[in-house]
Order: C-alpha cells, then structure tokens, then sequence
C-alpha cells in the first residue's frame, strides 16, 4: 500500500493517510485493471470508436527534436505551476515555499526579480482573467495575491486566504478563476469526500477577506486535480485520479481508472452539489485537462495510461459513452500539456516521476490533426529536467515555459523550430 500511495498521488508529502482514509471505502480495492470499456447500449456502439486506455507501461517512438532551442533557468526550490501575465513581461512561478516573480528580458528569457514569501505550501497557479489577482492553490483553498504589487515589489501583496476550513482536509493543488472574476474553483486533492471548493472571490476582495467566502463543494470522484474553464465560460472540467472502481494493476505499473466531470459553472456558484452534469472514465489517473480554442475538445492526460486522450466536449454531455475521440500513446507519466501553435500541435510534459527502468523525461509533441484521425501523432521528443511538471505558454506564442520539479528548473522552450 505504501508504493501504491507514492505513486498515486500528486502532491505527497505528509498527507499519505488521508488518502488512505479516502480509499478505504472502496468496495473494489484490490480489483484487477484491464482496458476500461465505454458502458454498453445501442448508441454507445454507434458512436464509442476509441476505447478509454487503462494502465500501461508502454511509451510511443519518436525522434528526438534536437533543433528545437532550450535553456534552463536554476530556481532555489522545486517549482510546481506557472502561469505567465497577458502582457507578456511577468511570469509567476510557484516554489511550493513561496512565489518566484520573473521579468522577462527583451532576449524572451525569464529573468528573477524576488521571490515573494506566502504562508503554506504553494502549488498550482492561476491569473484572473482582468490580470489584477493572482491565485495560488494552498492549505484548503487558494493564496490572492496582488499581481501589480507583486510586479512592483511593493509590500502586502498578499491580499488574503480563500479557506475552506480543516475539515475538508487539504491538499489544494490546483485553481481555477471564472472569466468574470467573480468566482473561484480549488480541487482538493486529499478531502474525504472527494471534492472542488467553491470560493465567491468577489466577496473576498470587496469585504478584505473578512466575511464567509466558501460557497461549498463541489463532489467529484476520489483525488481531484486537474481544473480547466471552458473558453465561453460555462463549463468546468475537472481530473480526478481515481474513481472509486478499484486499483488497477500491470507489470511496473500500479495506477487507478481516474474520471473527468463536466460542472455547470453557473450552478456551481449557487448549489455547488447539484452541479455536476456528467463523468466519464479518463483512462489510469487523470491529472490534467485543457480545452481547444474554440472548446470543442477537451484534452486530458492519463498518467498511469501514458496517455493523452481527447474528448468531444458536446458528446460528454449528449452521448458520454461516445465522448472519447482518440488516444495518443506518448513518454512516461504525462501530467502537464499546452497547445502551441495556433492549436495545431501540443505539447506534453512526460515526467517520468517514477523512473522505471529505461524511461527518461521528455516533452511529447503531438499533432493535433494526426490525433484526431487516429494516425500515429507524436512527432518527437523536447528535452526537458527532471518530472517536467506544468506548462505555460507565452503570450507572443513563441516561447514555452516548463517547471522541472526534481531538477529545481524554470524551463524556456523556443517553438519556431518545431515540427
């Protein structure tokens, strides 16, 4: 049990017995895992084409992108998210200690200003899409900072603390803000019930953190991560590395069928239990998800599937079993992804965080028209430090920004170059 709770989980120090006390209640613990099938029935056989990947220890081929730029930036801690401002000249990094503030230089690489001190454990990052506030996922909630005196250097940009309280157990890991700005999403990874904490962010800054800011929960399946807003802002999809169907097992490999929720964001900021529209399998541990431009496809990776899947997002919410568009085999335990340019290619951080025998860390670089044709799509290998993690793209669109968690670097990838 103790590898299966090193493995499975995305931030662990110190919280593995809350995940135990979150699994205990599986009826299927020690289920076998094989591929999991889309459920049965008429126009689930019509429309499920691709079947939802379970464990698997297998990695795709592919060249390795040697004329593709990179440099990396040293960072006195490990570095988990990173997000960059619409204007292009900040990005913010977080050192799980505290919140590194980078200028970037006209040359188009990051340069270290201050690293801003936050109380607790800093890990996933937003920006508010007026760029004023700044989110970073700790504790039971979310830290607001002050993105221009953060910039500036100027002294409480620390603004407040969105908590939902001890009892929900912690593990925040990633954030997710409204396009109004009026709400915030925070999944918490370790809570007993599974579930996302919902925070009326406008109340917080109009009344100084003063009044009661938690909405409620959100109830999703066991070991929330991932937290993605759709591009019109009506829905919210979220990863759960588990979902409560029993631990599936594979040589070198141990990992959960994980799911996808899509969440009504309009019901959630009034009755966050009632909001949740449909879930889906999304192959062995799902840790992150982003959506297309336009949003009409949803894109997750399945860490323990060594996998990236891609989801019609009309079909998760008309014929679910049908959802699943295609699966693309790419390098070892993915978990951060971005698409580059102009939504024709992603990008994929293969963190190897387990190092198995022969595997490395990589970016995956898959093209999107290739995937969903089910053609082979992986088009190469970026080099990249040690558990590659998150990603962020620049806003100019030339220049991607990766944290390696191991290694303790800030990552720049120049794009021009790629396939």
């Amino acid at each position: 049990m103790s590898k299966l709770l090193r493995r499975c989980c995305e931030y662990d120090p110190g919280v593995r017995k809350r995940l135990l006390a979150l699994l205990a209640g599986s009826a299927a613990l020690a289920a076998a895992c094989s591929t999991a099938a889309a459920p049965a029935g008429p126009r689930a056989a019509r429309l499920a084409h691709v079947r939802v990947p379970g464990c698997s220890a297998a990695t795709a081929p592919g060249r390795a992108l040697t004329a593709v730029r990179t440099s990396m930036i040293s960072v006195s801690g490990p570095p988990f998210g990173v997000v960059t401002t619409a204007g292009g000249r900040w990005d913010f990094v977080s050192l799980v200690t505290g919140i590194g503030v980078f200028r970037n230089s006209t040359a188009g690489q990051p340069e270290l200003v201050r690293k801003l001190p936050v109380p607790g454990v800093t890990l996933g990052l937003a920006v508010s899409p007026d760029g004023r506030y700044l989110l970073a996922a700790d504790g039971d909630g979310a830290v607001v900072i002050s993105v221009s005196r953060a910039e500036a250097g100027q002294p409480h940009a620390v603004l407040g603390t969105l908590a939902a309280g001890p009892a929900h157990q912690g593990g925040a890991i990633e954030v997710a803000v409204t396009p109004d700005g009026r709400y915030a999403f925070v999944s918490l990874e370790y809570s007993h019930p599974p579930e996302i904490a919902v925070f009326n962010l406008q109340r917080a800054l109009t009344s100084g953190f003063r009044r009661s800011l938690l909405v409620g929960e959100i109830p999703v399946d066991p070991g929330p991560v991932g937290l993605a807003v759709s591009p019109g802002g009506r829905l919210l999809y979220a990863t759960s590395e588990a979902d409560g169907q029993g631990f599936c097992r594979a040589p070198q490999v141990i990992g959960e069928p994980g799911a996808l929720a899509v969440i009504s964001i309009r019901t959630a900021e009034t009755d966050p239990a009632g909001s949740v529209l449909a879930t889906v399998q999304a192959g062995a541990n799902p840790v992150r998800v982003i959506t297309s431009a336009s949003g009409s496809v949803v894109w997750v990776t399945a860490r323990q599937s060594n996998a990236l899947l891609a989801f019609s997002a009309r079909r998760l919410l008309t014929a679910p079993a049908g959802a699943l568009l295609a699966k693309v085999t790419v390098g070892p335990d993915p978990v951060g992804l971005a698409l580059v340019n102009g939504g024709r290619t992603i990008v994929v951080a293969d963190s190897d965080r387990f190092a198995r025998p022969g595997t490395t860390s990589t970016l995956a670089v898959v093209g999107v028209a290739d995937a969903l044709a089910g053609r082979p799509a992986v088009l190469g290998y970026i080099k990249a430090g040690s558990f590659p993690r998150q990603l962020a793209l620049e806003p100019d669109g030339r220049t991607l920004l990766v944290t390696n968690y191991f290694s303790n670097q800030l990552e720049t990838v120049e794009l021009a170059r790629l396939p």
